[in-house]
């Protein structure tokens, strides 16, 4: 406690020897300025500021930091994974490896892509997926794999994507050594924001994409209001800076958007190769 005071002390004094110092310096340019046309102006400013000094330094000496302090509301506790990649306790899990329960053909019935393991593979040609529940707002973490034996090149390579709302495509792509266009390669909201870096790892191994997502919002004339943000990490590394959408994913053509509900189903996409997904879970934000 002695040395908190002293300190504060200490403070205190350094406080007054720069009003003093300033004030000096005040009155040496107002002796100056004495000798123009301005004196009586420009003396009546000098003390002004003297003044103004001497009064904020009182008011950081003997301010109150309880004023600046929020005590309500108090944010929820909820219990983390024991990993970055195990879901907390507030999270939906959408795929756990057991089944799919979670999920269905967006052409309607059960979902017909493979599960085997602890994970579940395009079947292709088995169509779309989507969630049975619809989101906005969310975290998302999500695990994929493309084939290990490496088939194609460009776009024709690992292909799948995971569309928010099933209308704002987030890229999956073997991208290791495999060049397409920037836009559309693993870690791209596909034809709009191409990732800020390549972090994809060799085909066959697993990675990881964890998503912020903002929905976009519309007035009640159907215009927008504001626009879709989406953050992304691949592995890890951060791929998407909280980009703002321009509209729902087009392959040909520009982006806008079209009103559409609050809350859609996440989709995961079937373009014809057998990619792998597994350890899915969502937090609604």
């Amino acid at each position: 406690m002695v040395l908190a005071r002293t300190s504060a002390g200490a403070g205190s004094k350094c406080n007054h020897t720069r009003i003093i110092f300033t004030t000096i310096q005040l009155l040496f340019n107002c002796s100056l300025l004495n000798h123009s046309e301005m004196k009586p102006f420009s003396c009546l400013l000098t003390f002004a500021a003297i003044i103004s000094i001497k009064a904020n330094a009182q008011v950081r000496q003997g301010g109150d930091p309880k004023l600046s302090e929020v005590w309500q509301p108090e944010p929820r506790v909820i219990t983390p994974g024991k990993t970055a990649l195990d879901a907390p306790s507030d999270a939906i899990i959408l795929f756990n490896g057991k089944d799919l329960s979670q999920w269905q053909s967006a052409n309607g019935g059960d979902a017909k892509w493979r599960l085997k393991d602890d994970y579940v593979q395009v079947v292709p040609g088995a169509g779309t997926m989507q969630t049975k529940k619809a989101f906005g707002d969310c975290q998302l973490h999500i695990e994929w794999r493309t084939p290990d034996t490496v088939r194609g090149e460009g776009q024709g390579r690992g292909n799948s994507g995971i569309f928010l709302m099933g209308l704002y495509e987030l890229q999956v792509l073997d991208n290791y050594r495999n060049r397409t266009y920037s836009n559309g390669q693993a870690g791209s909201i596909y034809k709009q924001s191409m990732p800020l870096v390549n972090v994809c790892r060799p085909p066959g191994e697993w990675q990881t994409y964890d998503v912020i997502f903002a929905a976009p919002r519309f007035n009640t004339d159907s215009t927008l209001k504001s626009p879709a943000l989406i953050t992304v990490l691949q592995n890890g590394v951060l791929v998407q800076n909280n980009f703002s959408l321009w509209g729902g994913t087009e392959y040909i053509g520009i982006p806008v958007y079209k009103m559409h509900a609050e809350k859609l189903p996440l989709t995961l996409q079937d373009h014809g190769n057998p990619v792998r997904f597994r350890n899915i879970w969502i937090r609604e934000l």
